[in-house]
């Protein structure tokens, strides 16, 4: 079983065996360099590990391909029956520890979550649009070391979606990838296998039945449980007897070939009444990763006294900012506007050669999602080079963990007190008129999460673009009967997100340039940092 060659016309799309017990450091995420600041955005093929705070609760992302399980084997990992994991379409399935068994979904546009019953059907309550994430809280004792994210179908995802499973991946650390015995890998889902490697996250596999089941074959198991042998000829004590064994062998032997880094991580056969084998594998690398995760904390120390540079007042710190922010706006403008033409471009070709005008929704609403990622990391990055080098100028040397935390403290504080026309806190929604509303408040951020992981530290609260669900309602209605009319609703909206957009980046560039210019215009009245 060989994975398929990559096509001319495939783009690039989102991404063997050590002993189960083991928590060998080979599967350890390797470390970002250390003058890491943040996640860098991914492209298509990329998983990125950024510098992952203390505090960033352990994850294991299971993805794979559609009709290959996923939900008996997530379902079996949790105890619980099959129809209590919802795997909608579109939509991320986080699982958590809770005493009580709930269910609550978080639809773009609301600002409060909608729960429902554990115990009835999985689709769950009716939503003029698919949910962003559906978080399920159960007793499982796999749950009290780490949480469990189902993502959507990989064949599914496309571009942004594979940067959103990409930039999950990376702050969660672990990959869980479910593939059935009769499928192959395609050139998607091997990028995306290939940036986990490269990025040092851990990566679990799990080959289920296919639609003849092991190929007709004698499907029993050893007494003890373990993963597939990674090599050789002979299996290893507690390896599947054949055609079990085979067919597992088979696909790793196949991806080897294609991402040899792949070369440790351990396969599962999957058998419904007994994953023992998996679920401790997977506790081992929390506890092995979890230990390495609070080592990197950085105490916060005294409370120190940094003086400014003694020439500080001569200095056109003032004017450097300035310019600097002006130079942020622009740069992020452009790269905004370039992601916006691509997105014309996958919407186009959705509309003629993909599902059609019914199909759009789901896929501008993927790419929304990722524009939102790209948009936030680069308000991020621009936020934190203003604070380093205006810091640098003032201070006379680059800022430290400890005083960029205490500037960023006071810009944030400053944005609080600032009296602008509209909160930062906003979500632009796409409406079914081509047009852009908004909803403010903390809520309504995060409803859009996919996967949200630990509190927000940065200055700005992060960039969201979501679809309405009365856009999903009229394509599928009236307006998927008119691909002419989709094709000028898409322009449309995109001229005016993109409009929409740079303003939205200017005033937050603005607005921090101001709120960062107070901190450092005390500092240099007083002659110490003050916040």
């Amino acid at each position: 079983m060989t994975p398929r060659p990559r096509s001319a016309d495939e783009g690039p799309g989102g991404t063997g065996g050590a002993d189960l017990d083991a928590a060998d450091g080979d599967r350890r995420p390797a470390e970002a360099p250390a003058g890491s600041t943040g996640q860098r955005y991914a492209g298509p093929a990329e998983v990125t590990r950024p510098r992952t705070a203390p505090d960033e609760p352990l994850a294991v992302i299971a993805t794979g391909p559609a009709g290959a399980a996923r939900r008996d084997v997530l379902a079996a990992l949790l105890d619980v029956s099959p129809m209590t994991v919802p795997m909608p379409d579109d939509s991320y399935l986080v699982a958590r520890y809770a005493p009580e068994p709930t269910r609550v979904a978080f639809v773009p546009g609301y600002r409060q979550p909608h729960a429902y019953p554990i115990d009835v059907l999985a689709a769950g309550p009716a939503f003029p649009r698919p949910p962003r994430r559906i978080e399920l809280h159960l007793p499982a004792r796999l749950l009290q070391h780490l949480a469990l994210v189902g993502a959507p179908d990989t064949d599914g995802l496309g571009v942004p979606g594979a940067r959103v499973l990409s930039e999950a991946a990376g702050r969660g650390g672990a990959l869980l990838v479910v593939v059935s015995v009769d499928q192959v890998f395609t050139a998607a889902e091997l990028d995306l296998l290939g940036g986990a490697a490269r990025a040092g996250l851990a990566v679990f596999f799990v080959v289920t039945p296919g639609t003849a089941g092991w190929h007709g074959g004698d499907t029993s198991t050893a007494p003890a449980q373990g993963p597939a042998a990674p090599g050789g000829d002979t299996p290893t004590p507690g390896t599947p007897r054949e055609p079990v064994g085979l067919a597992v062998q088979t696909h790793r032997t196949a991806l080897l070939a294609v991402v040899p880094e792949l070369a440790e991580a351990p396969w599962f056969p999957f058998h419904p009444g007994d994953v023992r084998a998996l679920r401790r594998a997977l506790v081992a690398w929390a506890a092995d990763e979890g230990p390495r995760r609070l080592a990197t904390a950085v105490p916060a120390g005294p409370h120190r006294t940094v003086p400014v540079a003694p020439d500080a007042h001569g200095r056109d710190w003032a004017d450097r900012l300035d310019r600097q922010a002006r130079a942020h706006v622009h740069r992020i403008r452009q790269h905004l506007g370039l992601e916006l033409a691509h997105v014309h471009l996958r919407g186009v070709r959705e509309i003629v050669f993909g599902a059609g005008c019914a199909g759009l929704p789901r896929v501008l609403d993927r790419e929304m999602h990722a524009l939102s990622l790209l948009a936030t990391v680069e308000c991020d990055r621009a936020v934190d080079r203003m604070v380093r080098d205006a810091g640098t100028v003032v201070f006379g040397a680059p800022p430290d963990d400890a005083t960029y935390r205490r500037i960023c403290a006071a810009v944030r504080a400053g944005l609080t007190g600032q009296r602008t026309d509209r909160n930062l806190e906003r979500v632009l929604l796409v409406t079914d008129a081509g047009d852009l509303a908004d909803v403010t408040g903390a809520g309504a951020l995060a409803a859009l999460d996919g996967h949200p992981g630990a509190p927000r530290t940065a200055v700005l609260p992060p960039v969201a673009v979501a679809l309405a669900g009365a856009c999903y309602l009229y394509f599928w209605g009236l307006g998927g009967t008119d691909p002419g009319g989709a094709r000028s609703w898409l322009q449309r909206m995109l001229r005016e997100l993109d409009r929409e957009l740079q303003r939205e980046v200017s005033r937050r560039v603005e607005a921090v340039r101001q709120a960062l210019g107070v901190v450092l215009a005390e500092a240099v009245d007083h002659g110490i940092l003050l916040s």
